[in-house]
């Protein structure tokens, strides 16, 4: 087959094959550089999952184990990951229908990067993309906000390795420091804590508000949902060994600390692990905020500018409400569960559930489906199913309790630590005794939940 004939078949099948529209092999120096910089292959979707759905809630998880206790954590982390995964199989399963039936129009998308309200918009009308917009605009905001208080291959790459790094460096860690004198695993115990933590897990696996703009830069879009599941399985080989270790390692004493660095004692390793999160954080706090770009671009008529000075210029307003947020609510753990309550619930689960059900209500829309639902799902009437069930869950246990246990907990930290909060979660400053008085001493402790681990706590 033709070069040009390869190209044609992946435009009707609804991607682009780019490095096969010449038909000449590339030299060494471009196959390097389009390894590290081209985010168009599948090993770049995957690093870009993987790293996005890791990201901050490494954590917070032990946090959320502390919650929901040892195996409600698994269970959670399995079926989320799982429910992630389908919700995730549904939105590609959408955007390659879109696409198709535009390229079928003779739409050119190689200037335009398409996102998910623009699907919703296409397949089912303004109404599901307003709903759609503004859900995934604010999830996008706050998880911005998330990444402060915490594109190409090599960033995705290195993303990944600062999180493998810190897993299994908390898993290790917790592991040699060994239980706590008097540790205690009593959780659950209040049914507010046990929705917080589990509504922080549905958080975890809910990373793919940016899965549109992944799909849409890979040369083969159609291999998406094999590379999150992918992903997903990864992820869980970081998240429950480090979880459940810190959390054995500590216990109840993680309910009063919600960054899991807080309680590790200070090391080598330990600030290598706190720098890296603080790198990987920037790094995921670009990817978050490049969706609100797009969009802002869109709707102020810049998207399509070549000037790179005008389109910075213009991203001013997105980024400067984020940066204010972040410093106003630093509340690092519950700020998780409340978005994973109130917005990803539907972003991620509820909405592409139901843009599904509805895109292919119809029996002629099922027949001319792009791609049909596999037999081992149980074709169209399994999917459905499956779709009304992930609404169904979500709905009332994820938005219902979660929401409310989420925003009760997001109160509290509020009456605790106030606005603005210079220090939060930090640890209580000890009077000096009065017989001795220490001029060097410094006036305000450093924030335990970065840097120092309670005085009881022997180093590694």
């Amino acid at each position: 087959m033709a070069a040009s004939d390869k190209v044609v078949e992946s435009v009707i099948a609804g991607s682009y094959e780019e490095m096969e529209t010449d038909g000449k092999p590339r030299d060494l120096r471009s196959t390097i550089s389009n390894f590290f910089w081209h985010g168009g292959s599948v090993y770049d979707a995957w690093f870009s999952c993987a790293s996005n759905q890791v990201a901050q809630v490494l954590l917070t998880l032990p946090y959320s184990f502390s919650q929901v206790g040892m195996t409600s954590g698994i269970v959670f982390q399995l079926f989320y990951g799982v429910m992630g995964s389908w919700t995730a199989y549904l939105i590609s399963i959408l955007y390659v229908e879109y696409r198709t039936r535009k390229e079928r129009e003779k739409v050119d998308f190689r200037n335009h990067v398409i996102q998910w309200f623009e699907v919703l918009d296409g397949l089912l009308g303004k109404h599901w993309r307003n709903v759609g917009l503004a859900f995934n605009c604010t999830f996008l905001l706050f998880g911005s906000v998330i990444q402060l208080i915490a594109c190409a291959r090599i960033w995705s790459f290195l993303g990944l390795i600062m999180t493998t790094y810190t897993a299994w460096y908390l898993t290790i860690a917790s592991l040699l420091h060994g239980q706590v004198e008097g540790v205690k695993h009593s959780g659950p115990t209040k049914l507010v804590l046990y929705f917080t933590g589990a509504t922080n897990i549905l958080y975890t696996f809910g990373g793919h508000a940016v899965t549109v703009e992944i799909m849409h830069a890979m040369w083969r879009p159609q291999k998406f949902k094999a590379i999150y599941l992918l992903a997903t399985v990864y992820v869980l080989t970081l998240t429950i060994p480090s979880a459940s270790a810190v959390y054995w390692a500590f216990g109840d004493l993680l309910l009063n600390h919600s960054n899991a660095f807080a309680l590790l004692p200070r090391t080598p390793f330990r600030d290598i692990s706190v720098i890296l999160m603080l790198i990987h954080q920037f790094i995921t706090f670009g990817f978050a905020c490049t969706p609100l770009y797009f969009v802002w671009e869109k709707a102020i008529g810049m998207h399509e500018c070549r000037s790179l000075c005008k389109r910075a210029a213009a991203r001013l307003p997105v980024v400067i409400p984020i940066w204010f947020l972040a410093i106003v609510f630093p509340f690092f753990g519950p700020i998780n569960s409340t978005v994973g309550s109130l917005l990803v619930s539907f972003t991620v689960y509820i909405i592409p559930s139901l843009a599904h059900i509805f895109t292919f209500r119809t029996s002629a829309a099922r027949e001319n489906a792009v791609e049909q639902p596999s037999k081992y799902m149980g074709r169209w009437v399994g999917t459905y199913t499956i779709n009304v069930f992930v609404v169904i869950w979500v709905l009332i246990v994820g938005f219902g309790f979660g929401g409310w246990a989420s925003m009760t907990n997001f109160i509290h930290q509020i009456d605790t630590f106030g606005l603005f909060t210079k220090c939060y979660q930090c640890m209580p400053q000890l009077p000096p005794p009065q017989h001795f008085h220490n001029a060097t001493a410094p006036l305000h402790p450093p924030p335990a939940n970065l840097t120092h681990a309670p005085p009881h706590l022997h180093a590694l």
